[in-house]
Order: structure tokens, then sequence, then C-alpha cells
């Protein structure tokens, strides 16, 4: 019997009158508008315009979302379209299933259209958004612990998660504790944060025209891979491997071509972003308006 273990939250929606409020819902707007404000920063310091990511947001948020959905959707059709399910339930977002990688493809169609009315690169806007990205499923990823879902294999360590009877697989109904799957990818995507921070600050010239964002890619597949190695909720599987696996080794090959195909001198500074030590790498740097003190 374990001594230690993480309690699972009493409820995950409060209702205000007839409107509910679901936990899932505030943690996914939670890490976009953090997104947007960690970006905002970023771009700012670096010689641009606050309001350009604010009208690139109203683009690719919701294009992120709608891609999100129809990733999960799409990667497991038999949950709506089989005998005896419910097909309208896929519209159903506020239950959870967003895919991350389908938000990430079609949220860049989105900001790809908001970049353009701007006249910015959409490179240049995805080094700058990559560590709000990766903040944001890091701040989101706790929807899935108020849903009670996407937890992995039984476990005993002290740090399991104890899950309600009611979301407890069906061949496995007296077993409580679970790895928690959603803490793991959290903490993850918060030491990719500070990765890409730190590389963009070390060498804020090299990590430009989209080499940042290729680093996030890596980051991540890598992380994600081992997590869903513990994840037990329902996936379809090829040759032993579950969807997501190849999704992730797909998009690591990808990053990995363009990061080496795309090498270029360290020295390389054509970006718009002010070049120079006397900028304090603004890409990665947040100034203090009153102390001029340099801080993440």
């Amino acid at each position: 019997m374990n001594l230690a273990y993480l309690p699972s939250p009493s409820q995950g929606v409060w209702h205000l009158g007839p409107l509910p409020i679901r936990a899932y819902a505030l943690c996914i707007l939670a890490g976009i508008f953090t997104a947007v404000w960690l970006t905002g920063r970023r771009w700012e310091a670096g010689g641009g315009r606050r309001e350009d990511i604010a009208d690139i947001a109203i683009w690719a948020v919701p294009f992120g979302i709608l891609g999100g959905r129809l990733y999960h959707v799409l990667t497991d059709p038999e949950l709506y379209f089989a005998a005896g399910k419910q097909p309208l339930h896929a519209l159903f977002i506020w239950d959870g299933g967003l895919g991350i990688p389908g938000a990430v493809a079609l949220g860049a169609v989105g900001a790809w259209l908001g970049c353009r009315r701007r006249g910015i690169t959409l490179a240049d806007f995805a080094d700058a958004v990559a560590p709000g990205l990766v903040l944001a499923q890091a701040i989101g990823r706790w929807g899935n612990f108020f849903n009670q879902e996407l937890y992995g294999r039984p476990t005993h360590l002290p740090w399991a998660l104890y899950i309600d009877p009611a979301n407890r697989p069906a061949d496995s109904p007296t077993v409580a504790l679970y790895h928690p799957t959603f803490l793991y990818e959290s903490l993850w995507d918060l030491g990719v944060m500070a990765l890409l921070l730190w590389l963009d600050r070390r060498h804020h010239t090299k990590w430009r025209r989209g080499r940042l964002f290729a680093c996030y890619v890596l980051a991540y597949t890598t992380g994600r891979a081992w997590i869903e190695a513990l994840r037990i909720d329902h996936a379809n599987h090829f040759l032993g491997l579950r969807l997501n696996d190849y999704v992730s080794l797909i998009l690591f090959t990808g990053a990995l071509v363009y990061l080496i195909a795309g090498r270029r001198p360290s020295n390389d500074d054509d970006s718009p972003y002010p070049p120079g030590d006397d900028q304090k790498n603004a890409l990665t740097s947040i100034t203090d308006d009153a102390s001029g003190r340099e801080r993440v």
C-alpha cells in the first residue's frame, strides 16, 4: 500500500448557474495567453511591435485549436464513428482531445496568414514563439490532470497519481495508482523552454531563421517518445508502436534535416532583430523597465 501519492482533483467542472466552467478549458486558455505574452515580450525586446504578435495570434490560435482537434479525431476515428459511438461528440472539445502535432501544424498555417498581413517572415516568428509555445503545452497538460486522462501504466512510485474508479481502465478497475504522464510531459516542456532560451541567449544569431523552432521540435519529440511508452490510453498501434511515435519520429527527422541542411556561419545576422551584444540578446531577454536588470 502506497503511503504517498498524488491525489486526483475532486472536480474538473464548476457551474455558474447554467454555465459550466471547465478546468481543461481554463488550462488551455492560460497556456495560450501566457504564450502570447511571452512571445510579445520577446518580439518587442527584439525591436518589433507587440501588437504584431496579438494580430498573428488571432489567426494562429483558432487554426491551432481546430488542427489539434482534427488530429485527435483523424488518428482515433473509432472513438466517434464506430458502431454504437456518437459522431457528434467529435465536436465536444471541452471533453479533452487536442493533438499537439495537429495544433502546431494548422496553427502554423494561421500564423503564416497573420505574418503575411504584418509583413513578417514566418521563420522569424517561429523562432520568437518557440519558447512560449512549449510553455503553453506545459500549462495545457494540466487540463489532463483535471480530466483524469492520459495517465501511464500502474506504478507504486511515491508520485503515483490516484485515478477515480470511474476513470480507470476497464480491464483493471481495482488498480488505483498510475504514472502521472501529464506531469512528466509538463516538466519536460518546461525543460525544453529553458533550453531554447539558453540557446537563443548564448547563440542568438546562430539559432534564427527557423533553427530555434527546429530545436524545439527535436527536444519536444524526444521527450514525447519516452512518455508515449508509458501511456496506456487508447491509441492505434502499428508494428508495436503507437501512432504518435511515428509522428514524433517523422517530425524529429525533418527538424534534424532542416538544422543540418540549413547550417550557416554563427556570425550570420540577417534577421530583422537588432544585432550585437549591446542588445542583450534581445530575442531571449526581457528587460526590467524599472531596474534595467535582465531577466527571463
